[in-house]
C-alpha cells in the first residue's frame, strides 16, 4: 500500500562557506575522533586555498533549484527541505522546521548513489538524531534506494565521460585510458557493505556505454583518510597515474564517478593534485565532470521520488545490469559501522592526505 508522503527531506554532508567556518566545521566532522588539532590546521589550510568556501552547499542549491521545477512538471507539489550532517543547515534545525510546518512524512532523499556505512547507514542515524532531538512530533523518513545502478544515472555519467573523451585528439583517442574514482574508504567498513561491487558495477555499465574496452579502465580511490597503519581501499589515483606512466600512456581520462558534484575532493585532489603530478609527467589528464545538475540524473531523482509515492509493488523500479534495484528499506544489519572506530567518514578532507 502507498504511504501517504508530505515533503521531501534532502541529507549532505555540509561544508564551510566562509573561512571563520573552516574549522568549526572540520571540529563537527571529527568531533569524538581523536584527531589531533594540528592536523585540522593542515587541512584548514585546504579549504582557505578556496577562500575557506566549499562548493557543496551551493551545489546542493542548485540541484534544488533543478528538482523543484522538475516536480512541478510531473505533478509532485511536495514541499524540499534541506539538512546536513556537519553545517548550516543542520538537519536538526530542519527538522524543527518541519515540525513547524507540520509535517508527518517526508521522502528522504541522501546524497549518495553507493552503500556504506558513511554515505548510508551513518545518515540514517543523523536522521534519527536530529529526530530525537525535536521530540515525538518530529516527521518520520523513508529513505529512496540508492542508484548506482539506474539507467539515468548511468547515462548522466556515460556523457560526463564522453565530454571528457571528445577532449582528447581523435587520433590517440583509441589509447586512452579511462580512471573512475571514489572517496576510499578503510577495508573494514568495505568490508561490511556493498560499496565497491557497486563502484565495479557502474564503472563497468559507464564504460560499456561510451565504448571504453575493459583493459582500458579501471577503478581506484582518492581522498584516502586516517591512521597510515590502517588498510583503506586502493589503488589510490596518484599511484595509478604513476602507473600508467610507466606503461608509456599519454592521454587518461579521470572521472570521479564517486561523486555527485565538483566538490572541495574534486577540486583539490583531482584539478589540483592529481592534474599537477600528469603535468609533471608529462600527461595528459583531462577531468570529467560529475552528474552534478544534468538533466537525466534530476530525473532519475524524480523518478525516485516518484516510485516511493507510488509504494506499490507492481510499481516499475528502474535497474540495469546484473544487480536488481537495491532495497528502499535497509536491513537491520545493512551498511555496518567497521569493527573499530574509523577515521573520518568517506566525503570529507578533515584527517585525510588530501582535503575533501
Amino acid at each position: 500500500m502507498a504511504e501517504s508522503y508530505d515533503s521531501i527531506l534532502i541529507v549532505g554532508f555540509g561544508g564551510p562557506e566562509a573561512r571563520e567556518d573552516v574549522m568549526p566545521f572540520l571540529e563537527n566532522v571529527t568531533r569524538g575522533r581523536g584527531v589531533p588539532r594540528e592536523r585540522l590546521l593542515e587541512v584548514a589550510e585546504h579549504y582557505h586555498h578556496f577562500g575557506g568556501v566549499s562548493p557543496i552547499n551551493g551545489q546542493v542549491r542548485a540541484l534544488i533549484e533543478a528538482l523543484r521545477p522538475e516536480l512541478d512538471r510531473h505533478g509532485i507539489d511536495l514541499p524540499i527541505y534541506w539538512g546536513n550532517r556537519n553545517w548550516h543547515p543542520m538537519l536538526a534545525d530542519t527538522m524543527a522546521q518541519m515540525v513547524r510546518d507540520g509535517r508527518k512524512h517526508a521522502i528522504g532523499l541522501v546524497l549518495a548513489a553507493y552503500s556504506s556505512y558513511s554515505s548510508c547507514r551513518q545518515y540514517r542515524e543523523d536522521v534519527e538524531r536530529a529526530r530525537a532531538a525535536v521530540g515525538d512530533a518530529a516527521p518520520a523518513v523513508g529513505k529512496i534506494r540508492v542508484f548506482y545502478n539506474h539507467p539515468e544515472f548511468i547515462a548522466a555519467n556515460a556523457d560526463r565521460v564522453t565530454e571528457a573523451l571528445d577532449a582528447i585528439p581523435a587520433d590517440r583517442r583509441d589509447s586512452v585510458r579511462l580512471a573512475f574514482t571514489a572517496h576510499s574508504i578503510p577495508l573494514s567498513m568495505a568490508r561490511q557493505c556493498d560499496y565497491e561491487r557497486q563502484l565495479d558495477e557502474t564503472c563497468r555499465l559507464v564504460a560499456e556505454a561510451v565504448g571504453v574496452p575493459a583493459d582500458h579502465w579501471k577503478l581506484v580511490y582518492q581522498s584516502r583518510s586516517g591512521r597510515p597503519q590502517d588498510p583503506w581501499l586502493e589503488p589510490d589515483i596518484l599511484d595509478h597515474i604513476r602507473d600508467l606512466n610507466t606503461q608509456g600512456v599519454h592521454d587518461v581520462v579521470v572521472h570521479p564517478v564517486g561523486f555527485l558534484s565538483d566538490h572541495m575532493e574534486v577540486l583539490f585532489d583531482l584539478d589540483e593534485e592529481a592534474q599537477m603530478l600528469a603535468k609533471e609527467l608529462g600527461m595528459n589528464l583531462v577531468r570529467a565532470g560529475t552528474v552534478g545538475v544534468h538533466p537525466r540524473f534530476v530525473g532519475m531523482l524524480r523518478e525516485l521520488i516518484a516510485e516511493r509515492i507510488a509504494g506499490s509493488p507492481g510499481s516499475p523500479r528502474r535497474a540495469v545490469g546484473r544487480f536488481g534495484p537495491n532495497h528502499d528499506v535497509c536491513p537491520v544489519d545493512c551498511c555496518l559501522p567497521p569493527a573499530r572506530p574509523a577515521s573520518p567518514p568517506a566525503g570529507t578532507a578533515a584527517v585525510g592526505p588530501r582535503p575533501a
